[in-house]
């Protein structure tokens, strides 16, 4: 069904619900991961709006979050290809989508108020607009115990055994 899972992480709760129900459809399919960050200019490049990031510190800063993320699904068996871009989050997304050909999209949501959705848009209906594959904008909650059930059998923490690395 799905063999190219593009994933869009920025490390926040919405960007980790994402990640995890990304990572188990991609699981059930058998599909290769693309783990995407786009740090995004607009914010960074306006001082206007009282907040003015560094572009060198705010590349750092997602650097950091792609390899949580990459580190992530390596935990769970995958091999994943990571990439950080610059830019408009849809515009960056939907373009690394059409790039490698991906058959599914997943991002997060982040609830807006109607008048932010009006004014900044939403990028899961950007995305829905643009693309011609399947988007999830995931808002399930996985738990921490159902995500551990993802990894592969030789990794899972063997239940009534105890750890001889603490035993004297």
């Amino acid at each position: 069904m799905y063999k190219k899972v593009l994933l869009a992480y920025d490390g926040s709760i919405e960007g980790r619900r994402a990640l995890r129900e990304g990572a188990k459809l991609a699981q059930l399919c058998c599909a290769e991961v693309f783990l995407l960050a786009v740090v995004e200019l607009p914010s960074i490049m306006t001082p206007e709006a009282g907040l003015a990031i560094p572009i060198d510190e705010q590349t750092a800063t997602y650097k950091a979050i792609l390899a949580e993320g990459v580190e992530r699904l390596k935990s769970l068996g995958f091999s994943p290809t990571s990439r950080l871009e610059t830019g408009d989050a849809g515009q960056k997304i939907a373009e690394v989508a059409e790039e490698i050909e991906a058959h599914l999209v997943v991002v997060g949501h982040r609830p807006q108020g109607p008048l932010a959705r009006w004014w900044f848009g939403s990028v899961g209906s950007y995305l829905v607009k643009r693309l011609c594959c399947s988007v999830l904008v995931a808002q399930t909650e996985i738990s921490d115990d159902e995500f551990e059930q993802l990894k592969p059998p030789s990794e899972k923490p063997v239940s009534g055994q105890a750890d001889t690395a603490s035993v004297s």
